[in-house]
């Protein structure tokens, strides 16, 4: 069988060059890549990750812990990691926290802390001071989505800033009723994303001058069962009704929508809606949104996980090592579609 230093002299490459080509590290020009692996196909060479791991101490596999691996944003996230994972040649070990806080401390105490992890990318978890501190002890990079993380790369987007922006948009149309539906106190638990969305729209309403009732802030679950109940609830009064509703979540958008149905209101013409997310559904529903992309977001902490993980070397035809800076702001897409318009008593006769 052949060995890496014919695959090496068939490709034309250094042996550390192929050696990086074929275990998955990101510092090797696309070019190289491609001639490591088509030299090692053709001498029906295959690397061993057991040996590799023994010679660099690597075990390539990355650890990514979500709260609820069910929930659409997870899931996306989770299909961006392992797109990126399976292409750099990486395993993935997926641990789901859930709602329970020992299971979550079992993880981040005892089973990531096992070396049998290269890196760490964390979604929507707050971790301590001494929980990142035990991963840095045992030298595994760490990756954080949703938040900032001290001394760790983090992805996140501007949550306060787009749910202002949300809400200008209803603002902008000539709405001066406006709900808003935000998520319960233990979605509040890591990162605060409904306490930021709701604090961007109250910010947002204070700065046009609208009032704000709080009969028309209602609580969900970030789903559209949970919201449709709530949006059932909000919308229950016809003299009090408001003209639009900015939801912290599109799966929460979705349930007003529904709860609006059954009270024979039409959207966008009896009742305005815009969401935050990008669901995969919101143009089914023809949802007003800003898409945050979370398979996006998946592939860039693999890629910045991995980064981190090459930062040690570098192949000269690869460039500058691709090393993504502390803290990245994802960019996002404000999508408008039919859910939102003018309100009714601004609407031309028909």
């Amino acid at each position: 069988m052949a060995g890496i230093k014919e695959v090496a002299s068939r490709a034309g490459l250094s042996v550390a060059t192929v050696s990086r080509a074929l275990s998955g590290k990101s510092n090797v020009s696309s070019r190289s890549r491609r001639l490591a692996q088509e030299a090692a196909r053709e001498l029906g060479f295959v690397p061993s990750y057991h040996a590799s791991s023994l010679a660099s101490g690597r075990n390539h596999n990355i650890g990514l812990v979500v709260p609820n691996v069910q929930r659409w944003y997870f899931s996306s996230v989770l299909e961006g990691v392992t797109e990126t994972l399976l292409d750099a040649g990486y395993d993935l070990t997926l641990y789901n926290v859930g709602e329970q806080p020992e299971r979550r401390n079992s993880i981040l105490t005892n089973f990531l802390l096992r070396k049998r992890l290269d890196a760490v990318i964390a979604v929507a978890l707050m971790l301590n001071e001494e929980e990142i501190g035990q991963l840095q002890a045992v030298h595994r990079p760490i990756v954080g989505i949703g938040g900032p993380l001290p001394g760790a790369s983090t992805i996140r987007i501007d949550d306060e800033g787009l749910a202002m922006m949300a809400t200008r948009h209803l603002i902008g149309l000539g709405h001066t009723r406006i709900a808003h539906i935000t998520g319960d106190a233990r979605l509040n638990r890591d990162f605060r994303l409904p306490r930021l969305r709701q604090r961007g729209f109250a910010a947002a309403m204070a700065a046009a001058g609208l009032p704000i009732r709080q009969e028309w802030y209602a609580t969900a679950d970030f789903t559209i069962p949970g919201a449709y109940a709530a949006g059932r609830r909000l919308l229950g009064t016809p003299a009090e009704r408001p003209t639009a509703v900015f939801a912290a979540s599109d799966e929460m958008a979705m349930g007003v929508m529904l709860a609006a149905r059954d009270f024979g209101l039409r959207v966008p013409q009896d009742l305005s809606v815009v969401g935050i997310d990008g669901h995969e559904l919101a143009e089914t529903f023809g949802l007003t949104t800003v898409n945050q992309d979370p398979r996006g977001q998946g592939r860039l902490a693999a890629a910045t996980a991995l980064g981190l993980l090459d930062d040690d070397g570098r192949d000269p035809d690869a460039g500058p090592a691709a090393v993504a800076a502390q803290d990245q702001e994802y960019p996002t897409e404000f999508v408008i579609r039919n859910s939102t318009a003018v309100p009714p008593d601004m609407a031309e006769p028909a």
